[in-house]
């Protein structure tokens, strides 16, 4: 069934009404026809399942028929912490770590990144990226849309290690299996990831000293865009919401 995600003010009493790309879309791409189902997502975790009452090239009018909270929502929130990679690799992260279940994900920029991008290019990457993330989200059947927020230097990160319940830094020095941190799992857990060249040392210390724990995803070192993903999918596993 097609799934779009509408804001508070497309609802109007009992019927949701769409317009401009998304209402293109249903009408033309897809071709859907008054009396068909559709199903339309608040991004805060409510479903509303609707029947197209009419359609035009402009405007989609659906009347719902109910509501239900979004069975596909995990019951922990992760926060991705990811050392900002070049090239497009972030948008394979955000896309894969978005269907994984992740809530949000922060770029961070780290010593070793190699992309540094200025403040005007990391505006439109960041309008791009929330894109890709809200695209990854409709076809992955998602609740919410995870949040991408702008790059942010590794001091703000230091200061946002204390804000979660959990903070984890992947380094592939350390001697800790992800397993065990994993045994006490919260509901709002940060994972953070280095760049392609890894971590400074001063950094995995800074962390150290800000309350992060230190785990290793096993005996290989993984590339960069894929140990956020293997960490997420690790998590979602182990805390029941992940087969």
């Amino acid at each position: 069934m097609p799934r779009f995600f509408i804001s508070d003010d497309q609802i109007s009493g009992e019927s949701i009404i769409i317009t401009g790309d998304d209402a293109r879309h249903i009408s033309r791409s897809l071709r859907m026809r008054t009396g068909e189902s559709i199903t339309l997502c608040d991004g805060c975790g409510r479903d509303y399942f609707c029947t197209v009452k009419s359609i035009t090239d402009e405007t989609v009018v659906c009347a719902i028929e109910r509501t239900e909270s979004s069975l596909s929502e995990p019951s922990v929130k992760v926060t991705l912490y990811q050392g900002l990679p070049k090239g497009d690799k972030l948008d394979t992260i955000i896309k894969k770590c978005t269907e994984l279940g992740v809530v949000k994900i922060v770029p961070v920029m780290m010593s070793r990144c190699v992309s540094r991008p200025d403040d005007k290019k990391n505006d439109k990457k960041t309008a791009r990226w929330q894109k890709i993330a809200e695209e990854a989200a409709k076809q992955s059947g998602r609740g919410i849309i995870p949040k991408i927020e702008s790059v942010i230097s590794f001091d703000e990160l230091i200061r946002r290690v204390g804000l979660h319940k959990k903070t984890i830094v992947f380094y592939e020095n350390s001697r800790e299996p992800f397993s065990e941190i994993l045994q006490n799992a919260s509901d709002d857990i940060a994972i953070i990831i280095g760049p392609e060249g890894g971590f400074e040392p001063e950094e995995i210390e800074a962390l150290a000293d800000s309350g992060a724990n230190q785990a290793t995803l096993g005996g290989r070192i993984l590339r960069t865009e894929t140990a956020g993903m293997a960490a997420l999918a690790a998590i979602m596993f182990a805390t029941g919401n992940l087969g």
